[in-house]
């Protein structure tokens, strides 16, 4: 299947009039993609996954996208290499059982208060 869509983009690329169609073609779904997820950081869904895809699609054909993906990759796989550092992860362990402590605290105060009992009216 790859060489059939190999040899079909060969063939677009030599006639300008399909290639600018192809390009804008391209351009218009990338882009589409790509704006839809920088809403998705405000909205519901899945943000950054869908500029990556909105990236990745424009990047199929045009090189300052290739580039931003490139960045991006590269500032991604240093971020979970820092996630993953043994001082950090432990750092983030620390953290995260000091915030259990405060929240089981929490309950057990709030037991110790009202009981099973929720202070509003129910039902």
């Amino acid at each position: 299947m790859s060489e059939y869509l190999t040899r079909w983009r060969e063939r677009v690329r030599r006639n300008a009039l399909l290639n600018n169609a192809w390009r804008v073609a391209v351009f218009t779904v990338g882009m589409a993609v790509l704006l839809a997820g920088i809403a998705m950081l405000v909205l519901p869904g899945p943000g950054w996954a869908a500029i990556f895809v909105g990236f990745a699609i424009l990047a199929t054909e045009f090189a300052w996208a290739r580039v931003a993906l490139l960045w991006a990759k590269d500032k991604a796989v240093k971020a979970k290499d820092k996630a993953l550092a043994p001082e950090t992860r432990r750092r983030n362990q620390l953290i995260a059982v000091c915030g259990g402590v405060v929240i089981a605290a929490g309950v057990i105060i709030y037991l110790e208060k009202y009981g099973l009992n929720v202070p509003w009216a129910v039902g």
